[in-house]
């Protein structure tokens, strides 16, 4: 049996070690029953999504789940601006904090806005979309790293990545055998695959996290059109110690089979969300609610004079009693401090 020693890059005969020529490369993992039920359950919700029209008709939905996407995805990384000041870099406000991760979102926006512009089979696209997303933060902008790399959680190193000189062949056979896969293997299992070999393979000097993670947005939306405005991201960083055993799991293990796992069921859990965004367009939800809904974007709080003024209304009562607690006793929203509902610091946030 041949077995590639994927740090030396040599192939083995298995019982007698003697070297081989290395053949077509195949990334080591086995599609399970589970694997089977998990994709198949995705697609179900996926197409929900897609007939219900959630987000071709709500622009706002998108371009907010589109912030919270970067958001995440560098705060994965380190990148210490919040939410808001995201949101603020996006839309050309000044932020103060750090110049190279105001950058970092500037490009990541970039990126990000150019889904289903390019091939996410091409590796030559992947090296062009590195060179946007490291735009002015990084030395070795768009080309492959030149020195040896590791992976690191925080400040402890998870592994060794494979020594330069192996790179290139390595992204060509990862992308080889997306080509020829492409029509055999679902597009969630697919992208799945590519994002733990990509991580293990580490291909950058920098970037790395945020360019998996983009490219496999990139080969769902391929898939369905509805990925590009789900922010799949958000989920990883909610579980990103699970996201990182998963990936040590498989390096232990010398397949993909847990990472796979682990993705398929975050890409659920974020359907999941993105079905409760498309439910609140719920026809038996009052004018005032769909009017309050309207004017909030997702994981911001608002105080109540500003959702008044938002509203264009006067009369606290009448907010109080038409728009807020209807709104709060369906749990559109939630109170920021809501073990103290008066507190003169409440405000009120859109889930």
């Amino acid at each position: 049996m041949q077995v590639l020693d994927r740090v030396t890059g040599i192939a083995y005969n298995k019982q007698e070690r003697e070297v081989l020529p290395v053949e077509r490369y195949e990334p080591p993992f086995t599609i399970t029953n589970r694997m089977l039920l998990m994709v198949a359950g995705i697609a179900e919700k996926a197409g929900r999504i897609s007939g219900c029209n959630a987000f071709e008709s709500r622009p706002h939905l998108r371009r907010n789940n589109r912030i919270r996407s970067i958001h995440s995805s560098l705060a994965i990384e380190a990148n210490s601006l919040s939410l808001d000041e995201v949101r603020s870099v996006i839309g050309g406000k000044t932020v103060i904090g750090p110049q190279k991760e105001i950058q970092e979102v500037k490009n990541a926006y970039q990126a990000y806005e150019m889904l289903g512009s390019f091939d996410p089979f091409s590796l030559e696209d992947l090296k062009k979309l590195h060179g946007v997303m490291t735009f002015l933060t990084v030395q070795e902008s768009g080309v492959f790293r030149s020195h040896n790399e590791g992976v690191f959680r925080g400040e402890c190193c998870i592994f060794m990545a494979p020594p330069p000189h192996l790179v290139p062949g390595q992204m060509r056979d990862l992308f080889d055998w997306m080509q020829r896969s492409r029509s055999e293997v679902h597009p969630l299992i697919l992208s799945s695959v590519f994002h733990y070999e990509f991580v293990f393979i580490h291909p950058f000097a920098d970037g790395n996290g945020r360019m998996a993670r983009l490219w496999q947005t990139a080969l769902l939306s391929q898939w369905n059109p509805v990925f590009q405005y789900l922010p799949l991201e958000s989920r990883i960083q909610e579980f990103q110690d699970a996201y990182y055993e998963a990936i040590a799991s498989c390096h232990s293990a010398g397949n993909a089979d847990a990472f796979i796992v682990f993705m398929l069921d975050k890409i659920s859990l974020t359907l999941d969300r993105a079905l409760e965004q498309a439910s609140s367009k719920d026809p038996y939800l009052t004018a005032e609610v769909q009017r309050l809904l309207a004017v909030m974007e997702y994981d911001v709080p608002y105080t109540a004079a500003q959702l008044m003024a938002k509203l264009s209304l006067k009369s606290r009562d009448n907010f109080r009693k038409l728009y807020l607690l209807p709104t709060l006793e369906r749990g559109l929203i939630a109170m920021s401090v809501p073990e103290k509902p008066t507190s003169r610091k409440q405000a009120y946030i859109r889930r």
